[in-house]
């Protein structure tokens, strides 16, 4: 069968070449640019647990490593960064900053004169004290290691080294095999019938491509989405923000700070900061929805003022790389026409209020990759199983586009949902903090529960901790080779069957793999009409012994039995395939005991 060609050479599009070459299908990426990503420390990326799990999974840490970059460390960072030293002081405002910059910017992310920030400055060091200091609550060792509440702090990572991982990783067995990336390849025209789609492109590569499917991963200013005709309404300007890239030293090493409002002059309404490697510290400064360009001066001040806030003096600094960006929220009408896909910024825009759009395209590959494999490896109904990719991604999207719009009011000028959220400002400040800390509305993974793979009305189902369409607990699981680790290491491949059994730690592997309920599952595993790997572990949230769990290759739950039956695991499975469900006769668990 034609190969699957992926238009784009970003993060996103990248990293579903190498979630389909995991799968063994092949790909072509058609990259406009030369294939080399601009060193930009100032532009990076905040990945949430899952979506930097993904990246693990893709075989990106050693890539990393070769880039130069403490993979190994920002793992212990991730942990313990985004843990914020949230400081919402209920301080006066501080007088909004003047002017923007003129001079380089983020790419692809300028202000409405095309035009960013100032380019790299020198060390220097300055005095003074700010009117104010940051307080608030700081988490203690144990709490910052395993994140608020038991959730991992997100990973931030310079997105030229991401991007420049993934290359790697695509350039090495086994993706190399299965994965042609083609650089100053332009897509000009696009063309689709019942069997394929055919992809014109100029440039170094001027020929017709022929492929199963394609997909637009091409950005915010997608051809192949103008070429399907898809519209891409919505918000411009929703947010404006100046970032610095710099190295010093802040008293809260490996800790990022969100301060609202703080109280000194020119701070404006938040200013942030996260630690990156060897020093560094990307700050970034909410501006004005609309006002003029910031000059490098002004940017200068804005980080002699913030720091001497935090510090009480000023202390030694170098600025490495600025830039200034604007967020708009779009949404296109369509994520698919017939063999035609969208993701990444082709398909959404959004960045307000601490939602992360690499994220959410990095969930979009992720969600895609598997279905595509299901469709190009074949099955009896891979419309419903294509299909479903716009019904749960656009939808997740546009409910996290509508949340960060309906708070903006609240949070930006007063008023608005203010009356409606409980606390009053620290409610608001609360949800934002979530937001920035990959929890709530705004920031927590997206669950499908209505998604058409979820099978609804199994006689045997039962709940659990998860609901179904919702992402699983990460629990230690051990695979009946005796293989131990966690649920989402195993995740990407073939949808996982795991079975709750306690005493499986304690208990020799030769006993527990042929006794109870075990072999007659394991049976069950085997003819299922999807790739499946079946793995036990001792406890999951809600759920009572002997329970079975059915994950989809991307981590969500497709539904939990109590016992083991045969007939409801393989309808759940054939819905989880797209495909018609089974009738569902009722049966007799399985008697339970110990493995």
């Amino acid at each position: 069968m034609d190969p699957v060609i992926i238009v784009g050479a970003g993060p996103v599009g990248l990293a579903l070449a190498l979630a389909l070459a995991a799968q063994e299908v092949p790909c072509v990426v058609l990259d406009e640019g030369a294939g080399e990503d601009e060193y930009r420390p100032a532009r990076t990326a905040v990945l949430r647990a899952d979506t930097a799990g993904f990246v693990e999974r893709l075989v990106c840490g050693a890539a990393l490593r070769e880039e130069g970059v403490r993979w190994n460390g920002w793992r212990t960072v991730r942990r313990r960064q985004l843990v914020h030293r949230h400081t919402f002081a209920d301080a006066p405002e501080g007088g909004a900053g003047t002017g923007e910059a003129r001079g380089r910017g983020l790419p692809g992310e300028r202000d409405a004169a095309g035009r960013g920030s100032a380019g790299p400055g020198g060390l220097e060091r300055g005095a003074g004290r700010g009117p104010g200091e940051v307080t608030g609550p700081v988490p203690d060792a144990d709490a910052a290691e395993e994140g608020v509440e038991g959730v991992p702090a997100p990973l931030h990572i310079p997105q030229h080294a991401l991007t420049g991982a993934l290359r790697a990783a695509l350039a090495a067995p086994p993706a190399a095999r299965l994965v042609r990336v083609l650089t100053e390849s332009r897509v000009d025209a696009l063309e689709q019938d019942a069997r394929g789609v055919a992809v014109h492109t100029r440039g170094r590569h001027e020929t017709w491509w022929r492929a199963g499917y394609v997909v637009g991963c091409d950005g915010a200013r997608s051809t192949v989405r103008k070429l399907l005709g898809i519209r891409f309404p919505g918000r411009t300007a929703v947010e404006r923000h100046a970032v610095a890239m710099l190295r010093t030293e802040l008293p809260w090493p490996g800790e990022a700070v969100l301060h609202r409002r703080p109280p000194w002059q020119g701070g404006g309404d938040e200013v942030s900061a996260r630690p990156l490697p060897d020093g560094g510290w990307r700050l970034d400064w909410l501006l004005p929805p609309r006002g003029e360009l910031v000059t490098p001066e002004a940017l200068v001040g804005r980080i002699r003022e913030t720091l001497t806030g935090w510090c009480g003096d000023t202390p030694a600094y170098e600025l490495v790389d600025t830039g200034v960006y604007t967020v708009h929220h779009r949404l296109a009408r369509s994520w698919r026409v017939d063999r035609a896909f969208l993701a990444g910024d082709a398909a959404h825009l959004l960045g307000a209020l601490g939602t992360q759009g690499l994220d959410e395209g990095l969930r979009d590959a992720e969600n895609l990759a598997w279905k595509l494999a299901g469709a190009w490896h074949g099955g009896d109904s891979p419309q419903v199983l294509l299909d479903s990719y716009e019904a749960e991604r656009r939808t997740a999207v546009a409910a996290r586009l509508r949340a960060a719009d309906q708070a903006l009011p609240a949070l930006r000028g007063g008023g608005g949902l203010r009356t409606y959220l409980r606390g009053g400002a620290r409610g608001l400040d609360a949800l934002l903090a979530d937001a920035h800390l990959g929890r709530g509305q705004l920031g927590a993974p997206p669950a499908y529960p209505l998604s058409p793979l979820t099978p609804m009305d199994l006689e045997s189902a039962v709940e659990v901790g998860t609901a179904p369409g919702a992402p699983v607990a990460d629990v230690p699981v051990t695979a009946p080779d005796g293989t131990a680790g966690r649920l989402r290491d195993r995740l990407g491949r073939s949808a996982l069957v795991v079975l709750v059994a306690p005493g499986t730690g304690v208990w020799d592997r030769r006993h527990w793999v042929t006794a109870g309920v075990m072999p007659r599952l394991a049976e069950t595993v085997r003819a299922l009409p999807v790739a499946a790997e079946l793995l036990v572990t001792e406890a999951y949230p809600g759920a009572a012994a002997h329970t079975v769990l059915l994950v989809r290759p991307d981590g969500h739950l497709a539904a939990a039995f109590a016992g083991v039956h045969p007939d409801a695991l393989r309808t759940a499975a054939r819905t989880l395939r797209g495909a018609a469900p089974d009738m569902q006769p009722s049966e007799a668990p399985e008697e339970a005991s110990v493995p």
